[in-house]
């Protein structure tokens, strides 16, 4: 198995992170295995493209929430990156804070 479940959408609440402020997390590595997509499908010519990243931040999003690291964008890389034999990624990860009762 490459990913450690596969989800159809976001479990988590939404945090409304600008791609700016996405770009002050530092990335880290992180084993494919660990993770949870958000995503069930994905488009195979994104997956092919030379350039997929061109638009884009260079590193996963990954949100880790109730124990879990959620891959919220970058499904692509880290199945390009399964597809090459890697079995880890560095991403960027937002964690969530802990719940106050």
């Amino acid at each position: 198995m490459i990913f450690r479940a596969v989800r159809d959408g976001r479990p988590y609440p939404e945090h409304s992170l600008t791609l700016k402020q996405w770009a002050e997390i530092p990335p880290r590595p992180l084993r494919l295995d660990q993770l949870i997509t958000t995503k069930r499908e994905l488009a195979l010519d994104k997956l092919l493209a030379e350039d997929s990243t061109f638009y884009g931040d260079l590193f996963p999003h990954v949100v880790q929430w109730n124990g879990g690291l959620y891959l919220e964008d970058g499904l692509h890389r880290a199945l390009r990156a399964a597809l090459q034999q890697r079995n880890q990624i560095h991403a960027r990860v937002f964690a969530f804070p802990a719940a106050v009762d």
